[in-house]
């Protein structure tokens, strides 16, 4: 089966254009996290996900969230609140929407730390640095326990390594950010993201369907 397609850290309305162009199934906004070079505030969130088609899920991709962020984010409309990081047991308990929890896998013993709460819709598998684009091994998937719950895979992928990615892993979502990024612009407060460059989304999309 072929894989849903995850476009992560959008940043400007020419983003929203190129996912709804190429009809990619979830974008992934980067949240309360100032270190992220792709950080947004939920206004300028808004901004963009209004412009996204209705048929794309939105998620709200953070790190070690609070209970009021999380909240904050429910309440801003989003489909998915994806989680980094430590994952308080009040979000799950409280906060009324499906949660993706992510693992930054670094060694097989990285995939025990996930929890099988009802909340959790599915699990992220990222590279050991969240945001790194980079690959880990996904020889430490083979078998591992979903709990029926979404596979997504991230971490490094790109249009050349992507359906080696599925034959091996077989995941629900393959997940990617900087792998389809224009160059990073220097700015007094640091290295920004400029946006999606619109050949690489459209190269990874056809390599995960096989056009």
């Amino acid at each position: 089966m072929t894989p849903k397609i995850k476009i992560c850290g959008l940043t400007s309305p020419n983003d929203a254009r190129i996912l709804n162009e190429e009809h990619v199934e979830l974008a992934g906004f980067v949240l309360f996290f100032p270190k992220s070079r792709r950080n947004l505030t939920l206004e300028q969130a808004e901004e963009i996900k209004t412009l996204l088609s209705p048929d794309i899920k939105k998620v709200a991709v953070t790190v070690s969230p609070t209970l009021e962020q999380a909240m904050e984010i429910a309440a801003a409309g989003f489909d998915y609140l994806q989680a980094h990081g430590t994952l308080d047991s009040a979000i799950l308990e409280q906060v009324r929407m499906p949660i993706l929890q992510a693992a930054n896998v670094k060694t097989p013993e990285d995939l025990k730390k996930l929890s099988d709460h009802p909340s959790i819709a599915g699990y992220v598998f990222d590279g050991q640095d969240y945001g790194g684009g980079k690959v880990f091994d996904w020889s430490y998937l083979e078998g591992c326990d979903r709990k029926e719950k979404l596979l997504i895979l991230a971490g490094g992928l790109s249009a050349d390594n992507v359906a080696g990615a599925i034959a091996q892993v077989h995941p629900d979502i393959v997940d990617i950010s900087s792998g389809v990024e224009l160059p990073g612009i220097e700015t007094p407060a640091g290295l920004r993201s400029p946006g999606k460059d619109p050949e690489k989304v459209r190269r990874f999309v056809r390599a995960v369907r096989g056009l």
